[in-house]
């Protein structure tokens, strides 16, 4: 994570948070925003500004941040807290109500005088709301004039962070889009896919293009499938207003799986600056093969836990499927290929599931057997293959699975793994230093930092979200066409899969 010595912006930030009371602020916009200030890499100057219905003061929303940061998972001092309740700013406001906004926008400019005269800070604004807002918050960011850009000693910029699920089909997304494009430049929209900010879907790219041990094999004539798994322990009861009317596949495939799939996939980009990046992720969600619809039954499965039903019942607020029998899936499992010389008849396999027997998610490259080998278990036609495996969560890492000869007399093959573990290295690089281990940084402050600094590699393009939504739109087409199976909570999905959960 960057330090105070590298963090190059000196002009006054104001970060407006739209929705603060939700839970993902409570959950990660202030923990991590706290971490980021702690760690000093926060302007010198800034202000938070909440935004929500609430009738709160100033002080009634410093008292909500305090408990919100006292379940903070890493230790911090009084002191540190009561520094960073100093820069909360509360102001009341409905989302459908222009007077709210241009009250915000006021209130924008008073903070603005506290930082010096004629001083314009720079704008992060971040809507922390559910997607059915987007619409009515885009027109009067608009109309209040909050989506342009002032003018002070400097120019401070303003730009948006947009949470997923960004629209629900092809035409939705473009729509949206289009809304988004007439307030602001593409340089300062910033779409979220955390997934992007995970430290080990950060370092795909390095491992890959870095290690010319691997790139040469990268290819389908060395490979053969690619698993991506998603696997969720708990169950959607908990957030079931929103996901029952979006689903496993937009929930965590459009978003989360291809973007993973796009960095596996990916050319080398030509240079390290974000348009190269996602112009190469953008290549691989567009050489997607599209279902048709008499494949749809061989290439994809969908199902839902038992006792879902009665989460849709029991919803803090009624749902339109609430007296019906909900299609809503849980589980996706799903077939694809890539268009592309390079992977040309490899299958890339997505699972994605909630209520499954753990939680983790993982991407499994399987490497083809060996052709001949010394020693082979079981057999002359029963050849080994290696693996390699990027942990995203839990325990972070990377393991490189191979074989070798077992000691002794005996002629006896045996597998081994070379792995490279986030906490150990930051264990063994804090005691080499004689300082305390340094921490990985959550997702949401890499994001919330690299909105601050202009960098957009971790968040996705339009034209990404365009060709994901491509290929998702065309699954969606034939969906019903797919039975909806059910499994039990807590186990490994339903029973007929295109290829089996092993763990």
């Amino acid at each position: 994570m960057p330090t105070k010595k590298n963090f190059t912006i000196t002009t006054p930030t104001t970060i407006v948070i739209f929705g603060v009371t939700g839970d993902l602020a409570q959950k990660k916009l202030l923990p991590a925003l706290f971490d980021l200030h702690r760690r000093g890499v926060l302007p010198s100057k800034f202000h938070i500004v909440g935004f929500a219905r609430r009738e709160w003061s100033d002080e009634q929303f410093r008292e909500f941040a305090t408990t919100v940061l006292k379940h903070d998972r890493h230790h911090h001092t009084a002191r540190e807290l009561t520094a960073f309740l100093r820069k909360l700013t509360y102001a009341r406001g409905n989302f459908d109500t222009l007077a709210d906004y241009q009250t915000l926008k006021r209130r924008l400019v008073e903070l603005d005088k506290k930082f010096g005269q004629n001083i314009c800070s720079n704008k992060l604004l971040h809507l922390a709301v559910p997607p059915e807002y987007y619409p009515v918050i885009f027109k009067n960011l608009s109309h209040s004039g909050l989506s342009i850009a002032c003018v002070g000693e400097g120019e401070g910029w303003t730009r948006l962070l947009v949470e997923k699920p960004f629209g629900r089909d092809s035409a939705t997304a473009r729509n949206m889009d289009a809304q988004l494009g007439a307030l602001f430049d593409e340089s300062q929209i910033f779409r979220i896919d955390h997934y992007l900010a995970k430290e080990t879907i950060q370092n795909i790219l390095t491992f890959r293009f870095s290690n010319s041990i691997f790139e040469p094999v990268w290819n389908a004539r060395y490979v053969e499938r690619v698993e991506i798994e998603l696997f969720e322990a708990e169950s959607v009861a908990h957030r079931i207003n929103f996901f029952d009317g979006v689903g496993e596949l937009r929930d965590v495939v459009q978003s989360h799986a291809l973007q993973m799939l796009a960095l596996v996939a990916m050319e080398q980009p030509q240079g390290m600056g974000s348009a190269a990046i996602r112009r190469e992720r953008e290549r691989v969600m567009r050489s997607l093969a599209l279902p048709a619809a008499g494949t749809l039954l061989d290439t994809v499965v969908r199902a839902q836990y038992r006792g879902y039903a009665d989460d849709v019942k029991n919803a803090p607020a009624p749902l339109p499927s609430g007296k019906t029998a909900s299609q809503t899936e849980t589980f996706v499992q799903i077939k694809t290929q890539l268009k592309s010389r390079r992977w040309r008849g490899v299958p890339f396999y997505i699972t994605a599931g909630k209520a499954l027997h753990r939680s983790k998610v993982k991407i499994k490259v399987y490497f083809k057997q060996t052709k001949g080998c010394f020693n082979c278990p079981a057999g002359p036609h029963e050849h080994p293959r290696n693996l390699l495996v990027f942990r995203i969560q839990p325990q972070e890492g990377i393991a490189v699975h191979f074989w070798a000869k077992r000691p002794g007399f005996k002629n006896e093959m045996v597998s081994k793994e070379l792995r490279f573990d986030y906490h150990e290295f930051s264990d063994a690089a804090a005691s080499l230093a004689g300082s305390r281990r340094e921490r990985i940084p959550d997702a949401y402050e890499t994001l919330l930092f690299r909105a601050m600094r202009g960098e957009q590699t971790n968040f996705a393009s339009s034209r990404e979200l365009a060709a994901s939504w491509r290929y998702i739109t065309a699954v969606l087409k034939h969906w019903k066409q797919v039975p909806l199976q059910t499994y039990q909570k807590g186990g490994k999905g339903p029973k007929n899969l295109l290829l089996k959960i092993n763990n």
